[in-house]
Order: C-alpha cells, then sequence, then structure tokens
C-alpha cells in the first residue's frame, strides 16, 4: 500500500535550515530570509550612548540658558576663577591617561583575564593598579572642586551673589555629580575585574571608559566656556 502524507495547510509551512532547526531553507518554494541582526546585543554598550546623549543635551541647555541670561542682563558680574580649576583640569587629562593604561594590556594580549588566563595565575594586576589610579585622580578632582568653591566663597561670591556665580556652581556641580557617578561605575569595574572572568569585566571597562573619556573632554569644554563667560579680561 502507497503510505501518503498531508501538506500543511498553506502559510503553515516551516521554515528550516540545513540541519532542520530553522534560520534558513525555504519558505513557500523561496529561499527564506536570512536575518542580518547580531546574536545578541549588550544593553550596556547602547545605554551608555543613550546616557551621554542625554547628560549633552542638559549641559547644552545649561549653555544657552547662560548665554541668553549673560546678554540680557547688566549685572552679570565677571570674576576671577579660582587658580585650582586649572590644576584640576591636569589632574582630569591624567586620570584619563591612567584609564588609557589600564586597557592597554587588553588590546596587547587579547585573552588576558579568560578562565583559561586565570588558570595560569594571569591576574591583570596592571590593570587593577591603573583603575586604583583613575579612581584617586577622580576623588582629587572633586575635593579640587570643593576647594575652588572655597576661594570663590572667599571672595565674598556665593551661589545667589551674581548671575555669573550661580552658573559657576551650578555647572561646576552638576558635573562633580556625573564624575562621582563616573568613580561608582570605575568601583564596579574593579569588583568586576577582581571576581568575574571571561569577556563581562572587559566590556564593563569599555564602558566606563567611554563615560569618563566624555567627562574629561566636556569639562574642557566648561573651563574654556568659563574662561571666555565669566572670567575678568
Amino acid at each position: 500500500m502507497a503510505s501518503t502524507t498531508s501538506a500543511p495547510p498553506p502559510g503553515m509551512e516551516r521554515d528550516l535550515g540545513p540541519t532542520g532547526e530553522g534560520g534558513g531553507g525555504f519558505q513557500h518554494g523561496r529561499p527564506a530570509p536570512v536575518s542580518t541582526f547580531p546574536a545578541a546585543v549588550r544593553p550596556s554598550q547602547t545605554g551608555i550612548w543613550v546616557a551621554l546623549a542625554a547628560i549633552s543635551m542638559m549641559f547644552a541647555a545649561l549653555t544657552s540658558a547662560m548665554v541668553i541670561r549673560q546678554g540680557a542682563a547688566r549685572d552679570w558680574g565677571h570674576f576671577e576663577l579660582p587658580g585650582i580649576l586649572y590644576f584640576n583640569t591636569l589632574i582630569l587629562l591624567l586620570s584619563s591617561f591612567s584609564l588609557e593604561m589600564a586597557r592597554l594590556p587588553f588590546a596587547q594580549d587579547p585573552d588576558l583575564g579568560r578562565e583559561e588566563s586565570r588558570g595560569n595565575g594571569r591576574r591583570p594586576a596592571q590593570v587593577l593598579y591603573w583603575l586604583y589610579a583613575t579612581m584617586g585622580l577622580g576623588l582629587i578632582f572633586v575635593f579640587g572642586q570643593l576647594a575652588a568653591w572655597r576661594e570663590l566663597a572667599a571672595q565674598g561670591l556665593f551661589l545667589a551673589t551674581t548671575p555669573s556665580s550661580s552658573f559657576f556652581y551650578v555647572l561646576t556641580a552638576v558635573h562633580g555629580v556625573h564624575l562621582l557617578g563616573g568613580i561608582t561605575g570605575l568601583a564596579y569595574v574593579l569588583h568586576r575585574m577582581s571576581r568575574s572572568t571571561g569577556s563581562r569585566p572587559r566590556t564593563a571597562l569599555g564602558v566606563a571608559s567611554v563615560y569618563w573619556h566624555f567627562m574629561d573632554g566636556l569639562w574642557v569644554y566648561l573651563i574654556l566656556l568659563m574662561m571666555t563667560r565669566m572670567n575678568v579680561a
């Protein structure tokens, strides 16, 4: 007796690949489309760019408000920027250098930090050292900003003294808070480096580096803005 098989209803054919598990083959007599999306998208890598875009818009709004306020008021008031701000700028630039030194061993040895490397006793001690240095420099910068506020207060300039002093405190405070967030991120990277293996610590370090360098560049922009808009001629 001849065996018969019933065909599935139209539109219900399975899309089978070469191994019969889907993801290729034919569908309705035509080659099935193959997805070109990556197998896995890291949410952290997407989230960091969304966060940086939001921070950029925030500081763009503050800059616009400052320019408009300066042009619309005669009581703007110029003052001498605290000299420690220039020292703080140097400290922050050095912190970006130390962070790149922390990433250098991964660029030189792609296997660094993997489980097989840990089994051979190759712990990323140099990475941890430079990460601690970066965090230390970041904390020095934050304390330097507090010293700048004290120096400005010694001149009799407080948050509500003049429009220019108000924007000085707001800009430096908002940047300082975001930098503290970067220090927290580096602390998380240190935790992952000391407890985890594989690609996750490297991914965390890459995300933290993007954020930290952005904060560095943002501060350079802010110091130049304050020099041109607030500092005495």
